[in-house]
């Protein structure tokens, strides 16, 4: 199935909060790079539309650890912070995260914007999710320390994460480390991201 086929029918997953979520989607793709993001530079779903990749796979991974896991979480709650929870990597609008230019051969890559407001990137995913999406509690902490104690700003919650932000890290994790490709960057856009 194509990765727009498997991003839709995620979509179709979130009833309750569906027209939050439609207009989320219509302010993404319009005033930032949703679209065409990646979800990192060097390291996995580093190419256009590496983002939406990764979240596609990230909320797959969480659906199928919910089914023999976590069945108390709804298919929604999973698609929303599945979807959603690296988000922060568009930016803020008009100003993208992730700059895409072109080297002196032409070939496209992406690199930091140094000029972007600093924010933690669990931070800002919710920042931008709160700001147009109703979430529960739970659903808030699992977007924004999803990257568990792989970041020391986490700390604060150290052994005091909820079941959905466990759950959510290891299919982040896993979907990141094992299933996802890394492919070929120029060597200028490596050396920006640590």
């Amino acid at each position: 199935m194509a990765k727009a086929e498997q991003y839709g029918g995620l979509l179709k997953l979130i009833k309750r909060r569906r027209s939050e979520v439609d207009r989320f989607l219509k302010f993404l793709e319009a005033e930032t790079n949703w679209l065409i993001a990646p979800a990192s530079i060097s390291h996995h779903s580093n190419m256009k539309g590496g983002l939406i990749s990764h979240s596609v796979l990230t909320t797959k991974t969480l659906l199928d650890m919910r089914e023999t896991m976590a069945p108390q979480f709804s298919e929604e709650t999973c698609a929303l912070v599945g979807l959603f929870h690296d988000v922060g990597k568009v930016g803020a609008p008009g100003e993208p995260f992730y700059l895409l230019e072109k080297n002196a051969k032409g070939q496209e890559y992406f690199r930091i914007n140094e000029d972007l407001v600093a924010m933690g990137m669990g931070v800002r995913s919710l920042y931008l999710c709160a700001g147009a999406l109703t979430l529960s509690d739970e659903e808030a902490q699992a977007i924004c320390y999803h990257d568990g104690q792989y970041i020391a700003d986490n700390f604060s919650v150290k052994n005091k994460e909820r079941p959905l932000t466990l759950l959510l890290h290891f299919a982040d994790m896993w979907s990141s480390h094992v299933r996802e490709k890394v492919h070929p960057v120029p060597p200028a856009a490596a050396k920006q991201e640590k």
